[in-house]
């Protein structure tokens, strides 16, 4: 019987867009049996979405879902469907991909197919993956307080299924030109709106009233006694509460290099309350302070001018305006959303001191002050938006084209964007399948990234030089995911304080000439990935790339709260 289905699978199916598999003799359904209430889906918005059965049966919907009897985002749904009845459901269409696909079987089936996470739902249908009898599975599992099945991973072989797939097209905003970043600036969330807050913290307009001289937020120097870093933590806190969270003003002290204890520390935090498990807390985070002046901060010493590169900015706008740019706009966002656990979006202070803020805020505020409290996982956004895309990190003129001495290439190399994991105990193997497989599912389906992303895995290089290697062996991929054991950033302090799994999206570092220079502004930025009239890249202007970049970026990491509200990814190393 087996047999036969599958041989009947072959004679109807029919084109890319629709399969079948079975036929009306064995009473498996087929993909016209499902009439889908739309003809294309908005990407990056929820929509109602109505599916009506011309006979029982069931469908797989594996994307994010909006659960209106538990109030909460629910990472897809396997739903039964009796004849002639109809079911609506809120869907999350992927934000960066083109086609969605809907799967279709026997009522009450209970394991489904599912592509490998770094394939995407099309590439699984065009390679017969819907056809085939030994798919990875899927289990629908009952949930309490809802009559909608929730999903999970299985050991038995998924089968063979039936499908439709529907266009998604992401509208692009008539408020913006495609030379504006127009394309992206739709959805819950989107690049263009973080590329504008990220415009706002670093807007160079004279302000004779402002402490800083600016009318954005600079000289944010952690630990320096100055009032602009003040001014900018009131701007944060101002800003979260807007959001309706609980804002807390964690403030510590350290001991600075001249054996004084330093008040002047100050990480902002906006907490809302998890509605099932408050105690476990999933936290967004990026460090707001900038690279401290040891150059004075003059302008005059712009490395472009003077050809050697010093230490310090009063801008920041890459290390990490945009970083604290992604966090106040997811949180905002998210805001809107119940959660089963309680989100934390903190901007850290000190990180470029050596992660102080973090590093207090993990080790006393969670492990000494609140102990029945669980960082289940902690996603950090720590630079980004100067390396994909459009080849960023291509040949600029700059000097200092080899790589470093951590095995990263500079300018001579394109460099790509980076999704880094841990903790880790080894370079060469994953100690974290989890969430890099869960980074995998995001990135090469709802992100449109199949044919860019990969995961680098330092098996058979050295230790030094790892990353560099595995990437070049790998065709050198757009953008890596891998796990690294060394940490440069605040996610080092939840790894060693907590044993927290933590997720991190950053690009360039010293490949990026204005690393921790005063021509670290957002006027750089844009010039540095602006690919027209280049020889490499799309040809687009370097506001619209920053804005793919941001929008990319931020969606990845939204994407991951969803899932990891859900379900969070323990150590699995302990």
């Amino acid at each position: 019987m087996r047999a036969r289905a599958l041989l009947l699978t072959l004679l109807f199916a029919t084109s890319m867009f629709s399969g079948c598999f079975g036929s009306e003799d064995n009473g498996v359904p087929e993909s016209n049996d499902l009439e889908i209430g739309v003809e294309t889906l908005v990407g990056g918005v929820f929509q109602n979405v109505k599916f009506t059965a011309e006979v029982n049966l069931a469908l797989y919907i594996p994307y994010l879902i909006q659960n209106q009897e538990t109030g909460f985002v629910q990472n897809s749904t396997i739903i039964d469907i009796s004849k002639g009845s109809s079911i609506e459901i809120s869907i999350l269409a992927p934000p960066r991909a083109q086609e969605a696909a809907f799967l279709i079987g026997e009522k009450n089936r209970v394991n489904w197919p599912t592509r490998d996470s770094n394939e995407s739902w099309t590439t699984w249908v065009s390679r017969g993956g819907a056809l085939s009898s030994s798919n990875n599975a899927v289990m629908r599992e009952s949930l309490d307080n809802s009559s909608l099945n929730r999903v999970n991973t299985s050991i038995a072989e998924g089968g063979g299924v039936a499908y439709q797939i529907i266009p998604v097209i992401r509208p692009s905003s008539p408020g913006f030109g495609p030379d504006e970043g127009g394309d992206f600036a739709t959805g819950i969330m989107n690049g263009r709106t973080v590329y504008d807050r990220l415009h706002e913290i670093t807007d160079p307009t004279p302000d004779i009233t402002d402490i800083d001289g600016r009318m954005g937020y600079w000289d944010r120097w952690a630990g320096q006694g100055n009032a602009a870093y003040e001014d900018a933590a009131n701007y944060l806190v101002a800003e979260l509460e807007s959001f309706g969270l609980e804002v807390i003003k964690h403030r510590f002290e350290f001991t600075d290099i001249f054996s004084k204890q330093n008040p002047e520390a100050i990480n902002v935090c906006g907490y809302r309350w998890g509605s099932v498990v408050p105690d476990e807390w999933l936290v967004f985070g990026a460090h707001f302070d900038i690279a401290p002046p040891a150059n004075g901060a003059m302008p005059f010493l712009d490395p472009h001018v003077t050809g050697s590169r010093t230490y310090g900015t009063r801008v920041g706008a890459y290390d990490n305006t945009a970083g604290t740019s992604m966090v106040l706009e997811t949180a905002k966002m998210m805001s809107d959303y119940d959660s089963r656990r309680t989100m934390v979006f903190c901007l850290w202070s000190g990180e470029e001191g050596g992660k102080r803020g973090s590093d207090y805020w993990t080790e006393y505020y969670v492990a000494e002050d609140n102990p029945e409290v669980t960082v289940t996982n902690y996603i950090n956004l720590d630079m980004a938006g100067v390396n994909w895309p459009g080849g960023g990190g291509a040949p600029h003129g700059d000097p200092a084209t080899s790589p470093d001495e951590d095995g990263y290439p500079k300018d001579e190399e394109v460099w790509p964007m980076r999704v880094y994991i841990g903790p880790t105990d080894s370079f060469e193997n994953l100690s974290q399948p989890g969430i890099v497989y869960l980074s995998e599912w995001i990135g090469s389906d709802a992100l449109g990234l199949e044919e860019q992303i990969g995961t680098l895995n330092g098996e058979g290089f050295d230790e030094n030089t790892w990353k560099y290697d595995s990437w070049i062996d790998s065709d050198r991929p757009e953008i890596i995911v891998y796990e690294d054991t060394t940490a440069r950033s605040d996610h080092a302090s939840f790894q060693d304080n907590l044993g927290t799994v933590t997720l991190g999206f950053g690009g360039l570092v010293d490949g990026y000439w204005c690393y921790h220079q005063t021509c670290d502004t957002l006027e750089e930025m844009e010039e540095w990935m602006d690919t027209m009239g280049k020889d490499y890249g799309e040809e687009n202007t370097g506001v619209t790339n920053l804005c793919n970049s941001l929008d990319l970026i931020t969606w990845w990491a939204v994407y991951s709260f969803f899932h990891l509200d859900e379900q969070p990814i323990p150590n699995a190393i302990e």
